[in-house]
């Protein structure tokens, strides 16, 4: 299996091109749905999804297990004031955002992957299932932005 250092660089990658050609009236347009968000808000929440994982990863590596609250998206969001800022300045934060949490997911060593986590009212994951389902998230969402 592609290590998840490799596959989140791999996603950044592709993604950040894509991203870059998306115009500023397109990335702040209101959403269909009053209830959805911009694609800017929608990065900026991968960008928020980031943050929280950081935290997440590291203190499940460090301590053995992680125990901590969910996350609010729309709040995130919301007070993350991503409709109005620059474009170019939300997909440079999700960019350096990513960037850093593969460098954290390159450093955890192999068996800290087998590490217990509870997030909010979930169950119990293992590091490896929060890591895997972090860049299967993150996919969705780039996913949705692109097909807008």
């Amino acid at each position: 299996m592609i290590p998840f250092s490799q596959r989140l660089q791999t996603v950044i990658a592709e993604a950040e091109p894509r991203l870059r050609t998306i115009a500023e009236t397109a990335a702040g347009a209101a959403p269909a749905d009053p209830e959805g968000w911009s694609k800017k808000q929608e990065l900026g929440h991968l960008a928020d999804s980031a943050i929280n994982n950081r935290v997440r990863f590291v203190r499940a590596a460090l301590e053995g297990e992680f125990t901590g609250p969910s996350y609010d998206g729309p709040g995130w969001v919301k007070l993350g004031g991503y409709a109005t800022t620059p474009w170019q300045d939300v997909i440079d934060l999700w960019k350096s955002l990513n960037q850093s949490l593969a460098a954290v997911l390159e450093s955890i060593p192999t068996e800290r992957f087998t590490a217990t986590c509870r997030i909010g009212n979930d169950g119990p994951v293992t590091l490896e299932f929060l890591a895997g389902d972090y860049i299967v998230h993150l996919q969705h969402h780039l996913d949705h932005i692109f097909a807008k």
